[in-house]
């Protein structure tokens, strides 16, 4: 989104982090809500509209703020980020008020259409600094992102390129943009802003989990109802980072073990009915598991270039713990997953 002429810029180091939930029985990570703050670091640009200038609840202070920009910080196909995060992910701790709300039964979810703000952190906020790709791997705008592919082989094809997976809070962090939003776009879940909501195609599991690509190409060519990456320009957080919420699911570390994945978890949800929002995440599904509408994208440690000094009181900037292991406790070579043939890629239009 364009900002307004009248957009008034102003330096900020800090930003209160933001957080919301849904109820535990149903998803292991809350939701964030909005919250607004006034503080002085380099670290976050951020503008505001002008009083003419019409402020919707689903194109709010994300889709009006610049992103951090430091070429020197980061390779030309990530994003810097640079902001302070909550990384609290207990429901009791976390204050939320959802506006509106659905059942999704078949996959036992309650999900929040629209919040308000009301938002709060029980644990130490952080500064974290770190650059993502901008799209999902191989972070090209334009490419489709491979699938049926597991942590193991999401944190391997990370490595090749002088990469590393995103930990959990940096790809929610990146999702929520500066101003700390529940939706990259806002604090409405909208289709027209991202790929999500498309309905449910069932699959044939043995078809798509056959190695072979004539067995599993026309299977995952049938359920595919991906867009090419950043084909849906309102699909951006505020740090300029594309399709984090619906389009694919994407591989994370936790940054503590839970769940059957213990050290990998999904976040971001894929096209369907599903938890497009930036703070829930699935960890559900052992490191190992592939599926037709899971891939990833990678992250990296920012060049200490440009580095704004703390100032007294500044949240401490966080240093990410040692990775996981990255080989396939079975010893399997990495998959490099399936992406169609260029030409057979049946996009699925983009909302408007």
């Amino acid at each position: 989104m364009n900002l307004p002429k009248t957009t008034c810029v102003a330096l900020l180091t800090g930003a209160l982090a933001a957080l919301a939930c849904a109820p535990a029985a149903i998803d292991p990570s809350p939701l964030p809500l909005p919250v607004s703050a006034t503080s002085t670091s380099p670290a976050i640009v951020s503008s505001t509209p002008s009083s003419s200038a019409s402020m919707t609840s689903t194109t709010a202070a994300a889709t009006t703020s610049a992103p951090v920009v430091d070429k020197a910080a980061c390779p030309d196909d990530m994003a810097l980020v640079d902001t302070v995060h909550c990384p609290d992910t207990r429901y009791a701790k976390v204050g939320l008020r959802c506006q509106k709300r659905s059942r999704n039964e078949p996959n036992n979810l309650t999900l929040c259409h629209k919040f308000s703000p009301g938002q709060k952190c029980a644990v130490p906020k952080r500064r974290q600094r770190f650059c993502i790709d901008r799209f999902e791997y191989p972070s090209k705008r334009g490419a489709h992102p491979p699938v049926m592919v597991s942590a193991y082989d999401a944190a391997a094809l990370c490595a090749e390129q002088g990469k590393r997976m995103c930990w959990e809070s940096e790809w929610t962090a990146a999702c929520e943009g500066p101003d700390k939003l529940p939706f990259p776009y806002g604090y409405s879940r909208s289709s027209k802003h991202c790929n999500i909501d498309n309905p449910y195609i069932h699959p044939s599991l043995k078809k798509a989990h056959d190695r072979r690509d004539r067995i599993r190409g026309p299977e995952l060519l049938r359920l595919d109802q991906s867009v090419l990456s950043g084909t849906m320009e309102s699909c951006k957080s505020g740090f300029g980072v594309y399709d984090l919420t619906g389009n694919f699911d994407e591989w994370v570390m936790t940054e503590y073990k839970r769940g059957k994945g213990k050290w990998a978890g999904l976040k971001g949800g894929a096209w369907g009915h599903v938890r497009n929002a930036c703070r829930p995440i699935t960890t559900s599904h052992v490191a190992h598991w592939s599926y037709y509408f899971i891939s990833f994208r990678c992250c990296k440690a920012a060049a200490d270039v440009g580095v704004a000094p703390s100032a007294p009181g500044d949240p401490a900037l966080w240093t990410p713990p040692p990775a996981p292991p990255r080989k396939h406790p079975s010893g399997a070579k990495p998959d490099r997953g399936w992406s169609p043939a260029p030409g057979t890629h049946r996009p699925n239009a983009p909302k408007r």
